[in-house]
C-alpha cells in the first residue's frame, strides 16, 4: 500500500498529469482513499510507540503512579487496532461508500409495520453510535408503524458493515397489539446498496422506466400534503421499485429516486455477472418463514441469533438499541471463512 502511494504521489507530481482531468481526478480519489487506509496504522504506530516510552521511563524510575493512565492508553490503542483491523476486512469494491439502507415490513401486518419500524430505529441508533449522518428519502407509514423505509446513511465504510444485514429479519414476542396475549411471528426485509459515484456506468434506458408521482406522506407541511412531489420508479425488466419523498421539489426527488435506482441495479447486474443472483439478492426473496437471516426473540426468553453465523446473544434491548457490531464482525470472518 505504501508503495501505491508513492507510486501515485509521484505520478500526481508529473507536468501531464493534468492533461486528462477526469484521469487525475479519479487517481486523486485513488490516492485519498489509499491515504486514508493507511495514515490511521501509522498513527496507531506512532502511539503504541510513546506508550512504550512512556511504560519503559514508569519502570525505569518505578514510578507506580503512571499505572492507571498507562492503562487506559493500553485499552485506547487496543480498541483503535481492534476497528482498523476490522476495516481490513472491507475488500469490496464499494465496502467504502456511503450506503442505501431499504427496509420492507412482510408477513405479520400491524405486527410486522411495528416491527419496520424497531428495524427502523435500530439502525438509526447504530448510525449514531458511529456519528454517522442519516437522511430519510422516503418513508411509508402504515397502522402500527411502518410499511416500508428508505434511509441514506453517510459514513466511512458504511456499505461494508450494512452489507451483513441483507435479508429477512424475524420477530417473535407477546403481540402488544393482541389483547389475547398471544404470541406472534413476524418479518421485514432489509436491503443495502452502495451509493456509487456518478462515473460509475450504469445502462437506463428511458423506455425501461416507469415514474409515478404522488402526494407525499407524513411530516413536510402543507406543501408536501398538497403537492405531487413525491416520485416513484419502476425499473419493467428486473421489477425494482424505488421511491422518494423526502425533498419538496418533484424534480429534485426524482434526481434522487434516479440515484437509488442506479445503485440498485449496480448491484442487481453485478451480482447477476456473478451467477449469484439467489444467493445475495435476498430482498427478492419472499419475506417469510424461512428465508430469514436472524431472528429476534423476545419471549419465552431473549435472544438475537443470526442463523448464517451461528452467533446469537441474550441482551436483546441492547441490541434493539443499535449494538450489532458484534454481529457484523462474526458475519464479516464468516464472509472470510466462506470465501
Amino acid at each position: 500500500m505504501a508503495q501505491e502511494i508513492k507510486v501515485l504521489e509521484a505520478e500526481s507530481g508529473s507536468p501531464e498529469f493534468w492533461e486528462d482531468r477526469e484521469r487525475a481526478e479519479k487517481r486523486l480519489g485513488e490516492l485519498k482513499r489509499l491515504h486514508k487506509r493507511l495514515d490511521p496504522w501509522k498513527d496507531l504506530l506512532s502511539s503504541f510507540e510513546d506508550l512504550e516510552t512512556l511504560f519503559e521511563l514508569a519502570a525505569e524510575e518505578q514510578d507506580e503512579s503512571q499505572e492507571h493512565d498507562i492503562k487506559r492508553q493500553l485499552d485506547e490503542v487496543g480498541d483503535t487496532y481492534r476497528g482498523l483491523n476490522l476495516t481490513e476486512m472491507f475488500q469490496g469494491e464499494f465496502d467504502g461508500s456511503n450506503a442505501f439502507l431499504t427496509i420492507h415490513s412482510g408477513a405479520g401486518g400491524t405486527e410486522a409495520c411495528d416491527w419496520t419500524a424497531m428495524l427502523l430505529r435500530m439502525y438509526t441508533r447504530w448510525a449514531e453510535r458511529r456519528e454517522f449522518s442519516v437522511q430519510t428519502l422516503d418513508l411509508l407509514e402504515a397502522e402500527g408503524g411502518v410499511k416500508s423505509v428508505t434511509l441514506q446513511i453517510n459514513g466511512d465504510f458504511v456499505f461494508g458493515y450494512l452489507k451483513s444485514e441483507i435479508g429477512v429479519h424475524r420477530l417473535v414476542r407477546i403481540s402488544p397489539f393482541d389483547s389475547s396475549g398471544r404470541r406472534h411471528t413476524s418479518f421485514a426485509s432489509v436491503y443495502i446498496s452502495p451509493v456509487i459515484d456518478d462515473d460509475i456506468e450504469v445502462d437506463i434506458k428511458p423506455e425501461e422506466l416507469r415514474i409515478d408521482t404522488y402526494r407525499a406522506q407524513g411530516a413536510g407541511g402543507q406543501h408536501v400534503n398538497k403537492t405531487d412531489s413525491a416520485v416513484r420508479i419502476t425499473h419493467i425488466s428486473t421489477g425494482i421499485v424505488v421511491q422518494c419523498q423526502n425533498e419538496r421539489s418533484q424534480y429534485k426527488n426524482k434526481a434522487m429516486a434516479l440515484k437509488i435506482l442506479r445503485s440498485r441495479l449496480y448491484e442487481h447486474y453485478k451480482k447477476e455477472q456473478e451467477k449469484e443472483q439467489e444467493k445475495h439478492a435476498q430482498e427478492k426473496k419472499e419475506i417469510s418463514w424461512g428465508n430469514q437471516i436472524r431472528s429476534y426473540v423476545f419471549q419465552p426468553y431473549t435472544m438475537v441469533k443470526d442463523h448464517r453465523t451461528k452467533h446469537e446473544v441474550g441482551n436483546i434491548q441492547a441490541v434493539m438499541d443499535g449494538e450489532i457490531d458484534d454481529f457484523i464482525i462474526a458475519f464479516l470472518n464468516w464472509m472470510q471463512t466462506e470465501g
